[in-house]
C-alpha cells in the first residue's frame, strides 16, 4: 500500500494511505468493511482490532475519564510448591515415579490429588510458570505471561476467532471466570449414546459431585452485579429460561474483571488453591514448572506402544525469579521415567504431544470445539461500572437448543476488562470509536456463546506450534446471532439507553421510551431487531472469541472414530492416559472445569485402582 500501483487498488487514490489525512484514512476503512470482496473487510477488522487494541492500552486519559478503579482484595494465602530445581548441564538429568502427569491445569491437578492420596508416587509437570497471589492479577500489558500464544492469545489460522487458553501453572483453571457449571443433562445422554454409558450412570454424578465439593462450589447467597442482575431481571420478564451460575468461591469474591489475570484474594478454589495443595500435603507429589514436554517415551510390547515415562526441556525462572523477564536461563533436557503417563496438556497442546511422539491415530487434532462467542455491548444511564463485582454469576438458557439437538447459545455477562471489551465496540470511525469508549463506566458486555455443532482441527505450524484450523460455520453464527438478539431485547426491556451488537454492518439502536413504557413490539425496536435478524455474522469481518477448547483427543467406544477409550487409555497404547478437554466427544455447551475435573477424577481412579 506504501507504492502507487498498491494503493489505486487498495484505496482508489493515487497517495499512499499514511499520506492521506485522517478523514479519508477513516474513509478508506469503511469502504472495506463494506466490499463484497472478502479480503478487504478481513483487512479493516484487523487494523481497526489493531488500532483499539493500541489505543485502549496506551491512551494516558481512557480509564482516568471513565472513573476506572479497581480496589484489589487482601493478598490470600499462598502455598509454597518447592519446584524441583536443576543445574543447567548438558547431560539429561533423571526422575523416576510412579505417575507422570502433564498440566498442572484442571484435569492434571485431579489426577494428582487422587493418585497422591491413594498412596502413588507423583510427578505432576507444566510448561507454565507458578504466579503468587501477591503478583496478581498480572497486567493487561503483561496476559502473554499467562495466556497461550504471543502476546494476547491465539488465532485461528484464517484470523477469524481469538483463542484464550491457560499457559501458567495451574491452566486454564487460574484464570477462567469461577463458573462451576456440572454437565447438562443432556450432554451426558448425548454422550451415553455413543456408547459411553458411564456418562449416564451414578458413578459420572459421583465425580461431579466431589470435585465440586473439593472446591466448595455454590449457587446460593451470591452477590450479583448490575450485568448479572439485567440477565435474571430481564429473562423474568420475557419469559425466559435463566438461572444463577454456581461459583467455586464459595459466596463470591468481588475480584471482579481482574480474577481473568489470576486472583489475588485466593478465593477461587481451583488447580493452585485446592487440588494441587492437597496432593502436596500427601507427601507423594513433586511439582516442576517450567518443563516443556518435547515427546512421550515408548518401549515396544506386544504390538502396542508402552509409554515409560516423558523427555522435554526445563527452563529456570532466572536470577531474580521473574519467569518472563530475567536472563540468563538455566536450561536442562529432564526425562522422568514412571509406570503411568497421563497427558492433561488441554485440547490444543495434547494432539500435538501425541502428535511429536509418533502416534498415528487419524483422529488426533480433529473434533476441536470452541464455544465461539459474539458480544452485544449495552449503554446505561446510571454508572454501572461493569468491572465491578463477580463476572458471570447468572445465564440465560432459552435458546440452548435451537435445532433439537442439543446446539444453541447461551447468554452470559461478559468480562469488562479494558482491553478485553473495548475491542468489541463498533468501529465506524476514529471520533466515533472514541465518544463510544468515554460511556465505558455506562456499558455492560454480554456474550453470545454458542454449543458448537461443527468443528475444526489442531495441528502443529511451520514452526512447531499450535496451528488451529477453525472457522465458524453458517450454522453456529446463527446460533450466536440468536444470542445477540435475545441480549439486545433483554437490554431494551431492562432500561438500556443504546445498543451496540458488534456484528458488522449493523447500526446502534438509541432507545427514547422510558423503561416502563417500552415492549417487544415497540414500531422503531421491532424495525431494527428485523434489520439485526438479516445481519450476516460473516467469518471474516466479525470479532469472535473462544475460551474454551475440546474434543481434539474425542473419547470413543470405536478406535476408528476417536483417540481415548472410556477409561481414558489412548488407543493402540499402554499406560498412556488423557484427562483433560480434549478428551470431550462433543462440545460440553458449559465452562468445561467441572466437567473435565469429573473425567479426571474418574480417570484418575481407574488408574490407582490398576496399580494397587
Amino acid at each position: 500500500m506504501e507504492s502507487h500501483i498498491g494503493s489505486i487498488l487498495s484505496t482508489g487514490y493515487w497517495s499512499p494511505v499514511t499520506a492521506q489525512p485522517l478523514v479519508v484514512r477513516d474513509a478508506i476503512l469503511r469502504s472495506w468493511q463494506n466490499s463484497w470482496f472478502f479480503l478487504w473487510p478481513v483487512l479493516a477488522r484487523s487494523f481497526t482490532l489493531m488500532a483499539k487494541v493500541a489505543w485502549t492500552g496506551t491512551n494516558p486519559f481512557l480509564l482516568d475519564l471513565n472513573y476506572y478503579n479497581i480496589v484489589q482484595p487482601e493478598v490470600g494465602p499462598d502455598f509454597d510448591f518447592k519446584f524441583i530445581q536443576f543445574q543447567g548441564q548438558s547431560e539429561p538429568e533423571v526422575l523416576k515415579t510412579d505417575v507422570v502427569i502433564i498440566g498442572s491445569g484442571c484435569g492434571g491437578a485431579v489426577c494428582a490429588k487422587v493418585l497422591a492420596e491413594a498412596g502413588h508416587q507423583v510427578i505432576i509437570l507444566d510448561k507454565g510458570y507458578y504466579h503468587a497471589p501477591q503478583d496478581l492479577p498480572v497486567s493487561q500489558q503483561d496476559v502473554g505471561h499467562m495466556w497461550e500464544g504471543k502476546g494476547a492469545g491465539l488465532t485461528t489460522v484464517d484470523g477469524s476467532v481469538m483463542v484464550t487458553a491457560g499457559r501458567c501453572w495451574g491452566g486454564g483453571g487460574t484464570i477462567n471466570w469461577s463458573a462451576s457449571l456440572k454437565t447438562q443433562d443432556y450432554v451426558r445422554k448425548e454422550w451415553a449414546a455413543e456408547g459411553l454409558e458411564f456418562f449416564s450412570r451414578p458413578e459420572f454424578q459421583d465425580c461431579l459431585d466431589r470435585v465440586c465439593d473439593v472446591m466448595d462450589v455454590r449457587d446460593k447467597e451470591i452477590p450479583h452485579n448490575h450485568a448479572n442482575r439485567v440477565l435474571l431481571e430481564g429473562a423474568q420478564k420475557l419469559d425466559w429460561g435463566a438461572k444463577p451460575v454456581p461459583q467455586n468461591t464459595a459466596a463470591g469474591h468481588g475480584c471482579g474483571s481482574t480474577c481473568h489475570l489470576g486472583c489475588r484474594s485466593s478465593s477461587k478454589h481451583g488447580p493452585t488453591v485446592s487440588w494441587l495443595p492437597a496432593a502436596a500435603k500427601t507427601g507423594k507429589t513433586r511439582f516442576i514448572e517450567g518443563f516443556d514436554v518435547s515427546k512421550i517415551i515408548f518401549e515396544e510390547s506386544d504390538g502396542k506402544q508402552k509409554a515409560v515415562g516423558v523427555t522435554g526441556q526445563w527452563t529456570s525462572r532466572g536470577e531474580h525469579e521473574n519467569p518472563q523477564t530475567d536472563k540468563p536461563k538455566q536450561q536442562r533436557l529432564i526425562r522422568v521415567k514412571a509406570k503411568k503417563v497421563i497427558l492433561c496438556g488441554g485440547g490444543i497442546n495434547s494432539p500435538l504431544v501425541l502428535l511429536r511422539s509418533g502416534l498415528q491415530n487419524p483422529s488426533i487434532g480433529k473434533n476441536l470445539y470452541l464455544h465461539p462467542f459474539g458480544v452485544m455491548n449495552a449503554v446505561f444511564e446510571k454508572d454501572v461500572r461493569g468491572w465491578e463485582g463477580d463476572m458471570v454469576t447468572s445465564l440465560v438458557s432459552e435458546f440452548e437448543t435451537l435445532d433439537g439437538r442439543g446446539h444453541g447459545c447461551r447468554i452470559e455477562p461478559s468480562c469488562m476488562l479494558p482491553l478485553l471489551s473495548m475491542i468489541y465496540i463498533p468501529w465506524q470511525g476514529g471520533l466515533q470509536f472514541k465518544t463510544d469508549a468515554l460511556k465505558y463506566r455506562h456499558m455492560n458486555s454480554f456474550m453470545s456463546i454458542a454449543r458448537d455443532r461443527d468443528t475444526g482441527r489442531v495441528f502443529p505450524g511451520p514452526d512447531g506450534e499450535a496451528a488451529i484450523a477453525y472457522t465458524t460455520s453458517p450454522f453456529d453464527c446463527k446460533s450466536i446471532m440468536k444470542g445477540i438478539i435475545g441480549a439486545a431485547k433483554i437490554c431494551y426491556i431492562q432500561g438500556a439507553l443504546e445498543l451496540h451488537p458488534a456484528v458488522p454492518g449493523v447500526s446502534r439502536f438509541l432507545c427514547t421510551r422510558p423503561q416502563g413504557q417500552r415492549s417487544m413490539t415497540d414500531t422503531d425496536f421491532a424495525e431494527w431487531i428485523t434489520g439485526l435478524e438479516r445481519a450476516n455474522l460473516t467469518p471474516s469481518a466479525s470479532i469472535v472469541n473462544s475460551g474454551h477448547q475440546m474434543g481434539t483427543c474425542r473419547m470413543s467406544c470405536d478406535e476408528k472414530k476417536g483417540v481415548v477409550d472410556e477409561s481414558g487409555k489412548v488407543f493402540g497404547t499402554e499406560n498412556l492416559y488423557i484427562a483433560d478437554t480434549s478428551v470431550f466427544p462433543s462440545a460440553s455447551g458449559d465452562n468445561p472445569m467441572v466437567t473435565v475435573m469429573a473425567i479426571a477424577d474418574h480417570v484418575a481412579r481407574l488408574i490407582a485402582a490398576s496399580m494397587d
